[in-house]
């Protein structure tokens, strides 16, 4: 049996899903290669940061989160069988321990980092500033702002669906895979969601 285990995690990986670079990137770091796991790791931080930002609003937790995530992802990785991309696997994890985390942290302080705010600024999600007046400029932070207070005023499952959906643009299969549950409930949750988030922006 140990010998079957020790096999299983490298041999077995035959996936149709995950491209030949993802796998033997995935077989040398469930060989503990630590180059492999550190290419891993500048592959997809950025991604894990600022999911862990977007769903808990504060920069400091989202780099504690981030860690703790890579520390799963190489604990768990050996086990991991191609049912999703692995960028999709990874966001499953975070979602997990953001989840464990903000049950506890919610009622503590709130947070200083306008994570949504963020986003748009780095991602230029909001047209550019050039030719833009001061006061219309002023206008697009006080709405950023008024998104994200409502966005964090939502349940935190239907949160982080809007949040897979609609700023990391995850299909309706890899939402369902990240939070371990059906395609009609993603839809569903979704449409809960941006119905909630309407009505706390109809005055906008």
């Amino acid at each position: 049996m140990g010998e079957e285990l020790s096999v299983k995690p490298v041999r077995a990986i035959t996936w149709t899903e995950t491209g030949g670079r993802e796998a033997s990137l995935i077989q040398r770091c469930a060989a503990r290669d630590e180059d492999a796991c550190a290419e891993l790791v500048s592959e997809h931080q950025r991604m894990v940061y600022q999911l862990s930002l977007n769903l808990l609003n504060d920069h400091n937790e989202a780099l504690d989160l981030s860690q703790e995530v890579f520390l799963r992802v190489f604990r768990t990785i050996h086990a991991f069988r191609g049912q999703s991309a692995l960028r999709t696997w990874i966001y499953r994890i975070v979602i997990n321990q953001a989840r464990n985390r903000q049950r506890w942290w919610r009622r503590r302080h709130r947070a200083q980092q306008v994570s949504l705010d963020q986003h748009i600024q780095n991602h230029g999600d909001l047209p550019e500033s050039d030719g833009v007046g001061p006061d219309r400029l002023l206008g697009q932070k006080q709405l950023a702002e008024r998104i994200r207070v409502a966005l964090d005023k939502l349940p935190f499952d239907q949160k982080t669906a809007l949040v897979l959906r609609e700023i990391d643009g995850l299909s309706y299969d890899e939402i369902g895979f990240s939070l371990g549950i059906a395609v009609g409930t993603v839809k569903s949750r979704l449409a809960r969601a941006r119905e909630a988030l309407r009505a706390e922006l109809r005055d906008v």
